[in-house]
């Protein structure tokens, strides 16, 4: 880019942690955004909706990510390096819809930590009358769906592109208008975890900076995004909170003692574990959420739980381990055994940890490289993914990538692309630009222009 990318602030970013979401203004021309339109107009009349492929139609679309504004914000929430993941969608709301109902999109929808981001754009003017996509703010923190009282909508002017937490809830506002409202749907992955590093926000990670709010899940984010000591700044008195709280009606407030129990340190270990043992699933993903704001303390009795005999609390203690990312490489060799779980619900789990988890060594290569064979979808999908999170960690498993390029599933394709392509070597870049050479798509060739 020809400018340097506009980070946030720390208070854009906690408004971020809190929210769930972030309004920006795409600083491109207003023509660029009328081309877009116009161009989607077009698509949509004589092609159908183009999906996955909107941006070979419409090249255009990339010169929004590439502004300083939205890339710098997609660096401070995703961090360096992120993934422009291969799933885009352009919605159509057309005039006089109903709208939709509250939903979410994620694939995950149990994690708190944001390693899965959207963009909405829009490339036209978008009132509140033409049916913004509406979310309800906070939420992104919780399963169990909100009502509509507390909507916000996401209203702008054309080049409007919002940041989402990948867990918020949202929908298509009703369209009250007689016009057409596109919204152009993107992805993206963060790939390496929060690490001391100037490159985020305007106060580096790792600063130990403390956000000075009341609230234990909001701090236990911050800490996270700026990579610093997971200890807490304040202890939380125990008697106003116990382990029976996590089974509390009022979802927010069951979460809320999750992060409040973390701050107990490690005499809150025990009663969290025993939460995760609990076969209230509510009460045990609750559980989860403080034991990984602990961070390290917590890795070698949360690794006890992977060889447990039910597969609800093995998946528990993978994600967790998985969410504590690098402060659980001490668990990476126990980790590694359940990639070959017979239980592909763990596999899954596996796959997708120890891309998390193994970022600092090539230990766990070989295992992701074997499940980009597995009958799973989802197990060759996280696999493929994790190996592009190692990098050039991931040289090795070189051979697998490649084959899984011709593989029957879209992402696991994409993402081996994305592995191969972040090696980095001679030979992955071959092996990468002889596959895009082979698949390019053209742009100009279209029904009524087919040579």
């Amino acid at each position: 880019m020809s400018q340097q990318s506009i980070l946030l602030t720390d208070t854009q970013l906690q408004s971020y942690i809190q929210n769930g979401y972030i309004i920006l203004k795409s600083s491109r021309p207003a023509e660029l955004h009328q081309q877009i339109f116009d161009k989607m107009e077009t698509i949509f009349e004589k092609e159908g909706n183009p999906g996955n492929n909107m941006v070979p139609r419409i090249p255009e679309i990339q010169e929004i990510f590439t502004d300083p504004v939205i890339h710098g914000t997609l660096t401070s929430i995703n961090g360096p390096n992120y993934y422009v993941h291969p799933h885009r969608h352009p919605h159509l709301n057309r005039p006089r819809s109903s709208g939709q109902n509250l939903h979410k999109d994620s694939w995950s929808k149990l994690r708190h930590h944001t390693r899965w981001t959207m963009a909405l754009y829009y490339p036209q003017d978008t009132p509140v009358e033409i049916g913004p996509t509406g979310v309800t703010p906070g939420s992104h923190y919780l399963n169990a769906g909100p009502g509509e009282a507390d909507e916000v909508p996401l209203h702008g002017a054309a080049g409007t592109v919002v940041i989402v937490h990948y867990d918020l809830w949202h929908r298509a506002m009703p369209n009250q208008s007689n016009h057409k409202r596109y919204m152009l749907k993107f992805l993206f992955t963060r790939m390496e975890e929060p690490q001391p590093s100037p490159r985020n926000q305007a106060t580096a990670p790792g600063s130990g900076k403390i956000w000075d709010t009341d609230d234990p899940l909001y701090s236990a984010m911050w800490r996270w995004h700026m990579a610093s000591d997971p200890q807490p700044s304040r202890k939380t008195n125990g008697d106003s909170v116990s382990i029976q709280d996590l089974h509390h009606q009022d979802e927010a407030q069951a979460i809320r003692a999750a992060y409040q129990l973390s701050e107990m340190g490690q005499s809150a270990i025990p009663d969290l574990l025993s939460a995760v043992r609990d076969p209230d699933g509510i009460a045990r993903q609750n559980a989860t959420y403080g034991l990984a704001a602990m961070g390290a303390a917590a890795v070698d009795l949360v690794a006890e739980l992977i060889a447990h005999e039910d597969p609800a609390v093995r998946i528990s203690g993978i994600e967790t381990l998985g969410d504590l990312g690098r402060d659980a490489t001490d668990a990476l060799d126990q980790l590694i055994k359940t990639a070959v779980d017979d239980d592909p619900a763990v596999r899954r789990a596996s796959s997708d940890a120890l891309g998390l988890v193994g970022q600092r060594s090539t230990t766990a290569v070989s295992a992701l490289a074997e499940n980009l064979k597995d009958d799973d979808v989802w197990v060759k999908r996280n696999a493929s993914l994790a190996l592009a999170r190692l990098g050039e960690l991931a040289e090795s498993a070189m051979p697998s990538l490649i084959t899984a390029l011709k593989d029957e599933n879209r992402y696991v394709r994409a993402n081996s692309l994305e592995a191969l392509r972040r090696i980095g070597t001679s030979a992955s870049e071959t092996a990468m630009f002889n596959f895009l050479l082979t698949s390019r798509w053209c742009p100009l060739t279209t029904r009524d222009s087919t040579f």
